[in-house]
């Protein structure tokens, strides 16, 4: 495998960035992969958490070695506290991460565009990124992961959810304009999963999970029985673990096993 550190100008934020990418490398050949036929990557898009940056998820979980087996890409961006969202005050970064990002890293690697192999995944802040992709953009990916997603941002938002390293009150009146704008709009997630199931959205397959010792876990359980009220496709798993990279290096290798994608395949025709 090889680890990339893309460091780009993009247009949408008018300013540098920088994005992580895991590249197979080696087994194409040993898998009889011919690069001049073309074949595409399947690719995972892994988004972090609040407070982290496009470099957490390989500085902390074993990822890098997970992918290897499905012979997957991983491509992992830098969002700062944005919420994966067009801020209000601050930058377009949903626009970056739904559009200009899939754009350029295609641009730079050979990555498929087909929905079926593509997936997204995150964990806490991540998660919800994860879930915002799967209900705004179904037709760019079959299958989404949340991680101790922050899934519930209305309650966390307006019932001062405390959080010793962040002001989630502040926080959102330069992310959405205030606390108050975020029900009923395209940044939450109930919202957006109602509206899509009623117009008959194909939305991908959903998996999410939340330790019982984190305090998101009861805001995961409220969104695991609405999407099931719904008919949603979504795989819950609960049980031990708290908000920590030791969770989620187990839960990533997890969500893997359940992607659509048979281990040490990873290539698309």
């Amino acid at each position: 495998m090889a680890l990339i550190e893309c460091d780009f100008k993009s247009l949408v934020l008018d300013t540098s960035t920088a994005t992580s990418v895991i590249l197979p490398d080696g087994e194409p050949v040993d898998l009889g992969w011919n690069p001049k036929q073309g074949r595409k990557y399947r690719t995972l898009y892994l988004l972090h958490g609040i407070g982290d940056d496009h470099t957490k998820w390989v500085r902390r979980t074993l990822i890098e070695r997970y992918a290897k087996a499905y012979h997957l890409a991983v491509v992992m961006p830098q969002v700062d506290k944005s919420f994966y969202t067009d801020m209000v005050y601050g930058n377009r970064y949903w626009t970056f991460i739904s559009e200009e990002l899939p754009a350029l890293a295609r641009a730079y690697f050979p990555l498929s565009d087909k929905r079926e192999d593509n997936f997204v995944a995150g964990l806490s802040m991540g998660g919800y990124g994860s879930f915002k992709l799967a209900f705004l953009n179904p037709q760019n990916f079959c299958a989404a992961a949340s991680l101790s997603g922050s899934l519930d941002l209305v309650s966390m938002f307006n019932d001062k959810f405390e959080d010793p390293t962040n002001n989630f009150q502040e926080l959102a009146y330069p992310i959405f304009g205030g606390p108050e704008k975020i029900e009923g709009t395209d940044n939450d997630l109930f919202t957006l999963a109602k509206r899509q199931k009623v117009a008959g959205a194909n939305l991908p397959k959903l998996y999410q999970c939340c330790g019982t010792e984190d305090e998101l876990y009861p805001s995961n359980l409220k969104f695991r029985d609405f999407a099931r009220k719904l008919g949603l496709d979504l795989t819950f798993e609960g049980g031990p673990g708290a908000h920590t990279w030791d969770y989620w290096d187990e839960s990533i290798r997890k969500v893997l096993k359940w992607l659509p994608i048979p281990a040490n395949l990873g290539i698309s025709g």
